[in-house]
């Protein structure tokens, strides 16, 4: 790929590069959570409507709870999408280069890339990048843009940003909950958003799988220091056996997060057989878990972040829980 440009642009300037595109791709992250999937169908899903030829992409086969938006169906594949030509790639909530689904690298390479995202780690790897990591959520911004292009939104694009909105804020319970985050809420509503049943489909419905999953990873559960450090494991003879995937075990990290006095949660996912085993971290104040994420080339949040370590799990496990006890006594002073 080409040398990008480091610096955010403003809103101003996203809307101008936009609104002269005839075709459009749109991609979150891979493993794409709430607020990826729901900025995906609604950006395509609006610019759609405004005359802008818009596809969204992610594999279908892991979108989790989000997969009961209307607009998934209308969603390619990475690789399908990789097979055609676009004059605007945008990302959304994807903090790196690396987060975006292998497949499109080299149609990222051949056209303007547009990075939009609130992760504070992100690298600024777009030709135009408006990264704002104050915000509570990627849905937020892309709501903000749609306020100052005029863009027209439905129950469709209002339902995907609602599901971004309270996916990434905890329904509203994190602290990167704002004034803002309210008023764009407060918005979407005007459209008949069904938040009842989003609910019961994001919180209170769950597959035979994802219970199984809870119940292994409970098994494994691990605390240490006084309770402050509680950790769970699956690894991929665990996926194997019961035939999930990650996406089935996005809120297996509440499970630690939820013991009291607990300060850092850790999920690990690898196995002995792989050179890779990924880690999902969630903290409390006043521990900034991308500080500690940063020596591992992670991202994401203060309180949320992930990265992934060369090294099969049992190596990965000592390392990093060497890595956090040294890390919370320079945090803790």
């Amino acid at each position: 790929m080409k040398k990008r440009n480091t610096k955010n642009v403003t809103a101003s300037e996203i809307i101008k590069v936009i609104s002269r595109a005839k075709k459009v791709l749109i991609s979150g992250h891979v493993r794409p959570d709430g607020d990826s999937v729901g900025c995906m169908i609604a950006l395509a899903h609006i610019l759609n409507k405004a005359g802008i030829d818009a596809t969204a992409t992610a594999s279908k086969k892991g979108l989790g709870g989000p997969q009961f938006l209307n607009g998934v169906k209308q969603m390619i594949t990475p690789r399908s999408a990789s097979r055609k030509s676009y004059d605007l790639v945008i990302t959304v909530d994807c903090g790196s280069l690396d987060r975006v689904p292998e497949e499109l690298h080299k149609t990222l390479g051949k056209s303007p890339v547009i990075n939009i995202d609130h992760h504070r780690t992100n690298t600024r790897f777009g030709d135009y990048n408006f990264v704002h990591g104050e915000a509570s959520s990627t849905g937020e911004l892309i709501w903000k843009l749609g306020r100052q292009a005029g863009w027209k939104h439905d129950n469709i694009s209002a339902e995907a940003l609602w599901v971004a909105l309270i996916t990434d804020t905890g329904r509203f319970a994190y602290d990167m909950t704002a004034p803002s985050t309210m008023r764009c809420g407060a918005d979407l509503l005007k459209y008949g958003v069904r938040t009842a049943y989003i609910n019961d489909q994001l919180y209170c419905s769950f597959s035979r799988i994802n219970m199984e999953l809870k119940r292994r990873a409970f098994r494994s559960l691990t605390v240490s220091e006084n309770n402050t450090i509680a950790t769970v494991t699956l690894t991929g003879r665990d996926f194997e056996e019961i035939g999930g995937t990650k996406a089935d075990a996005e809120d297996i990290i509440e499970m630690p997060r939820s013991l009291i006095g607990n300060k850092v949660a850790i999920f690990f996912y690898g196995s002995e057989d792989n050179e890779e085993t990924r880690i999902s971290l969630r903290t409390r104040e006043p521990l900034d878990a991308t500080t500690l994420i940063a020596q591992f080339d992670g991202g994401g949040h203060p309180r949320a972040a992930g990265c992934t370590i060369k090294a099969p799990l049992s190596k990965a496990k000592r390392i990093m829980n060497l890595a956090i006890k040294k890390w919370m006594k320079e945090q803790e002073g």
